[in-house]
């Protein structure tokens, strides 16, 4: 049981959390919750140990493994894919290297009456009843097993890491956490960077093989799927519920309607004692009762309601030309790199208003054919743009192209139209700008800021065909809502590429599968194409 006892942060007059204390039972999976800024990062990495609190701590039981993955790693290393990941055996092979060492001089020392002697003796003695109570693991084959089943193929395991993305590094990592079957598992927005197949298979792994597991996550149905319990961080305190995230939601409902209650109630309370001690204040015979009200009320602790985004913003696509029958049009389109082929007369024809979902594992060709669409790459066959066609396309990388001397507030305003310009400052909020935000210059935000400024700009430009590849790595639940209910009313073409199932859900109402250098269309919607996928893709990942 790891407890984290008092537990408060303060920096620059301002107090992030207070007298924070909770327990992590071995086998609790807790969902870290609450809006951006309350300090759930924060609390993460200290219960990780690489920040300190201004007061409390963590408390730890002796030899407890705690393994962390942050939501950027700053590290790079060159060597290769299986050699990296079997670092998370590292403590195996020292603790068999330095037992090895010690059985060397007690091999070839005579002194075997010195207090030198036998502490090497109680030292190998002690190496070998830790070594030797480890299960026997083939360390090869559990390597291989989980770098194939966060998607990599044998191929990539003698390939230095430098070569792959960050997104594959972060996969790197993920892998040498969960080798190690650590005690606990602290994860920053895991499915940032993995594809639905691996989210699933992270998934089954953190149910049924991993021990006690807290995660921060935007992706509601991967943490309503792996939690049993959510600590939410509001207002500098916490609420522990014993509950997935769905459930919670409803919980926490309750728990405010009776805050509401209970202050409406003391509010009364407070100005029927006001309104006593101004009546009778002076009044010889009630001085007593007088005094009594005051020191109570100065005594009271006032109930605070926790804090609620009780905005009704909507946003809706303005709108645009209507376009052909069918925007976009593929014919016998096949693409290769050098000797790597990619996808193999591929055909698909998307008519106007559909909406349609790219999948497949990462590196199958989804992004390359968005690409091929756009004619941003020359590929064998025929990629068609129909009549009419007034593009908006997101990209993983779309926070490059804005104007880094425009303020955030300029980058939006600029491209508003009508009504909305009146709300400029309510829809940056919706995507996490507020106050001193909006004035910021482009060039001072960071990754995640500028990609979601970048879908706030997207949103509030007239188009009739949408394209938008992993739209919602940077964005809270709120802002995911907001963004998906664009997209339900979006009277135009949508192709949609994401990792995140609760997003997809209800949107896209046709499925194109890359798999296996094809492109195989499936006329269902993409949660039927989930579902009937599921059980076979846990089946064949767990090789």
């Amino acid at each position: 049981m790891i407890s984290v006892d008092a537990l408060a942060v303060e920096f620059s007059g301002q107090t992030l959390f207070k007298d924070v204390s909770f327990t992590i039972n071995e086998n609790d999976k807790i969902a870290l919750m609450g809006k951006n800024g309350a300090g759930k990062s924060t609390m993460m990495k200290i219960i990780a140990g690489v920040q300190k609190a201004t007061r409390g701590g963590v408390s730890t039981p002796k030899e407890t493994i705690i393994a962390y993955l942050p939501q950027h790693l700053l590290t790079e290393d060159n060597a290769t894919v299986f050699e990296e990941a079997s670092k998370a055996f590292s403590h195996v092979f020292t603790m068999k290297a330095e037992m090895d060492h010690v059985n060397k001089q007690l091999e070839t020392r005579t002194d075997y009456e010195s207090d030198e002697y036998m502490k090497l003796i109680e030292r190998v003695s002690d190496l070998g009843e830790k070594y030797y109570a480890l299960e026997d693991v083939n360390y090869d084959a559990e390597v291989e097993k989980a770098l194939k089943g966060l998607g990599f193929k044998q191929e990539d395991f003698t390939r230095p890491t430098g070569e792959f993305s960050g997104g594959w590094r972060m996969r790197i990592e993920l892998a040498k956490i969960l080798l190690q079957k650590p005690d606990l598992i602290l994860l920053d927005e895991p499915t940032n960077h993995i594809d639905i197949e691996s989210v699933i298979w992270l998934e089954d792994f953190l149910v049924n093989k991993a021990n006690a597991v807290v995660v921060i996550s935007h992706d509601r149905a991967f943490i309503d799927n792996i939690t049993n319990r959510t600590i939410e961080v509001t207002m500098g305190r916490i609420y522990d519920y014993k509950a997935n995230y769905t459930h919670y939601l409803q919980l926490r409902e309750d728990r405010r309607v009776h805050q509401i209650k209970a202050y409406q109630e003391q509010q009364k309370m407070i100005a029927d004692n006001m309104a006593f001690i101004e009546r009778f204040k002076g009044t010889y015979s009630k001085t007593n009762q007088v005094s009594s009200r005051e020191r109570m009320l100065e005594k009271l602790d006032i109930i605070e309601i926790d804090e609620v985004d009780t905005s009704a913003l909507k946003l809706k696509f303005p709108s645009a030309v209507r376009s052909g029958d069918y925007p976009v049009t593929v014919k016998d389109v096949s693409k290769s790199y050098d000797k790597h082929v990619v996808f193999n007369n591929a055909n698909m024809s998307i008519a106007r208003g559909e909406k349609v979902c790219f999948v497949g594992r990462n590196g199958e060709g989804k992004s390359t054919m968005i690409k091929a669409i756009l004619g941003e790459i020359d590929v064998e066959g025929q990629c068609a743009l129909g009549h009419n066609v007034q593009v908006g396309y997101f990209a993983q990388n779309q926070a490059a192209l804005l104007d880094d001397t425009l303020t955030v507030f300029q980058t939006i305003d600029d491209v508003a139209k009508g009504d909305v310009r009146t709300q400029v400052k309510n829809v940056l909020g919706r995507f996490m700008f507020k106050g001193d935000d909006i004035e910021k210059k482009v060039s001072v935000l960071s990754g995640g800021e500028k990609t979601r400024l970048a879908m706030v700009k997207l949103l509030l430009e007239p188009v009739n065909v949408l394209i938008l590849d992993e739209p919602t790595n940077h964005l809270d639940l709120k802002s995911k809502d907001v963004l998906k209910e664009a997209l339900l009313d979006f009277d135009g073409t949508l192709i949609l590429v994401s990792h995140d199932r609760d997003f997809l859900q209800g949107l896209a109402h046709k499925v194109f599968e890359f798999k296996d250098q094809r492109v195989i269309e499936h006329f269902e919607t993409v949660d039927a194409f989930l579902e009937r996928n599921k059980i076979e893709t846990i089946k064949d990942l767990d090789l």
